[in-house]
């Protein structure tokens, strides 16, 4: 067998995990089963929390990582994508030990950002208190010509971290309004679009209405998934 197969580190949390599944298929240009790309799911909610660890409050995921990059490769996948973005915490020692590519979610998210024509000025940034601390958006993209603000303080403590929180508990149709509110906010700032750097907010923003939201936003399940086609198939995308 020659094809790729395409393994996903996942369960940070199950439901971003099955939505990135989702999003895989519905992106990929297929008209039958074997049209699509093969993919392992490896979705282990067992992993210690990624932002308390990052906090230095938490045991250290890296071992749970390791065991998923393992399986994944015994599986015979040849590139590793993890739709969770404060994962990539680890993504230096997990991509020395992989042996085989892990696309990185945030030069996953550049490329949608130039997809949808933002190529540079200023864009908003959302994602966990954990995320923004450790700078894996802002300093990679800054470093791109894009200038990043994101949620005040206040906006994480109130309404940013609680959706997150709900979310991940299936609560997600509560968690839209105040995320929307904090997008809004961004774009009264001066943001041309606002990437959501935590794979629970894209499927927060997915259960309101889109008129509600007043500037674009990258999705990076959405962005991910496109950049696991392109490894698996290169060329256009749907």
């Amino acid at each position: 067998m020659t094809e790729k197969v395409l393994g996903v580190l996942g369960g940070m949390g199950p439901l971003a995990s099955a939505q990135f599944m989702m999003r895989l298929t519905l992106l990929t240009r297929a008209s039958r089963d074997q049209d699509h790309i093969p993919a392992v799911l490896w979705s282990d909610p067992r992993i210690p929390d990624r932002g308390a660890a990052l906090l230095g409050e938490g045991p250290d995921p890296l071992p749970w990582l390791m065991r998923g990059i393992d399986g994944l490769k015994a599986a015979g996948c040849g590139a590793i994508a993890m739709p969770c973005n404060t994962a990539h915490g680890w993504y230096d020692p997990l991509a020395k030990a992989a042996g085989v590519p892990i696309l990185h979610i945030v030069d996953a998210a550049a490329a949608d950002l130039r997809r949808i024509g933002v190529t540079c000025g200023r864009i908003g940034l959302m994602g966990t208190a954990a995320t923004l601390a450790m700078k894996l958006y802002q300093n990679r993209l800054a470093a791109s010509g894009w200038e990043i603000i994101e949620p005040e303080p206040a906006q994480m403590d109130r309404l940013v971290m609680p959706s997150i929180a709900a979310v991940k508990a299936n609560r997600v149709a509560e968690a839209f309004e105040p995320l929307a509110e904090v997008m809004n906010s961004l774009a009264s700032r001066g943001a041309a679009a606002v990437v959501l750097g935590c794979t629970e907010i894209p499927i927060a923003v997915q259960a309101g209405p889109a008129d509600a939201l007043r500037v674009p936003v990258v999705d990076t399940i959405d962005a991910l998934a496109r950049a696991s086609i392109n490894w698996a198939r290169p060329g256009p995308s749907a």
